[in-house]
């Protein structure tokens, strides 16, 4: 939809309802948030050496504005597909309680506020990480990737994975092999985690013109890259214990978490392709929220427990 076309839909939206706190909020796309955060801060957590609790708080609190900024440029852009799509046609813009200008300026302002606040607050490593997590968002994936090609998670799943090397970078001021490891954890399990819901939601995608995998490959050959993914995630979930940086009380987690992973991703790969294998794909969803935030628990748990048994 071309620029005019942006603005005539947004106009009309805009005059249907007043703006509210909880609508800003919305913009910034708090559950997205909450595991950015969540990520960022175990970054933060696991990196050596000491970081004083207040500096802590400001980078996650960086992270956290950076990811809301890139939200809400990101709702700005889309907000044409938004209207289209059954999931997303009651966000702030597409139901018109706010204006597509106050949108994209809120996301320009706190993307140069968070990225000055963690070069202020931390470094400049972690800064200029978290300048490229959400430029990445923006150029790359909404703008270019998304409308344009079915591998749009793939390279676009960067942009998610960036958090908690930022929260490595922020606390040690490089960028070391684990913060690496930690990023390609969340990089590989974006495309199985994506993938599961756009089975279930394929013809949400196809109303809006979206090239998800299952709308352009059709859905057995988004089941094979799934399980493809998943057996390739294996290997990087364990690479912290492998590292040295923690050891096999997250190790034990990573594989029980993975193997379980991997078992969601081959009953999904034999169930129908249609509506009735859609219960497997939306298991495999759920699972794979849980799969990520216990991965992460593990890493700070695995240390405390460490330091409180080994000493």
């Amino acid at each position: 939809m071309s620029d005019t076309a942006h603005t005539f839909t947004g106009s009309i939206g805009s005059a249907a309802a007043p703006a509210r706190v909880r609508d800003y909020l919305d913009l910034l796309k708090p559950r997205v948030m909450s595991l950015v955060v969540f990520t960022g801060l175990v970054g933060v957590l696991i990196a050596p050496g000491h970081v004083h609790p207040f500096t802590a708080a400001l980078a996650v609190l960086a992270i956290a504005l950076g990811s809301g900024a890139a939200g809400a440029i990101n709702m700005w852009y889309e907000r044409d597909l938004d209207a289209l799509m059954a999931r997303t046609r009651n966000r702030p813009l597409p139901a018109g309680r706010v204006a597509p200008d106050d949108a994209l300026g809120l996301g320009v302002l706190l993307s140069i506020f968070s990225v000055l606040l963690m070069a202020v607050a931390t470094n400049f490593v972690a800064a200029a990480l978290l300048a490229a997590a959400i430029l990445f968002y923006v150029f790359v994936y909404t703008i270019w990737l998304k409308r344009r090609t079915p591998q749009n998670i793939v390279i676009g799943g960067a942009a998610g994975a960036f958090p908690p090397m930022i929260g490595w970078a922020a606390a040690t001021g490089d960028v070391s092999a684990v913060g690496i490891a930690l990023f390609l954890l969340i990089f590989l399990w974006t495309p199985p985690h994506f993938w599961a819901l756009a089975l279930y939601r394929s013809d949400d995608y196809r109303r809006a013109g979206v090239p998800m995998l299952p709308v352009v490959a059709g859905a057995r050959e988004t089941k094979r890259q799934m399980l493809i993914y998943t057996l390739a995630l294996t290997p990087v979930a364990l690479a912290p214990t492998l590292l040295g940086a923690v050891g096999w009380i997250y190790g034990g987690v990573a594989l029980a978490m993975s193997l379980v992973f991997i078992g969601h991703a081959v009953t999904v790969w034999r169930a129908a392709d249609d509506e009735r294998g859609h219960g497997a794909a939306r298991r495999m969803f759920r699972f794979s929220l849980l799969y990520l935030a216990a991965l992460f628990a593990a890493l700070p748990l695995d240390l405390l427990l460490g330091r409180i048994f080994v000493g």
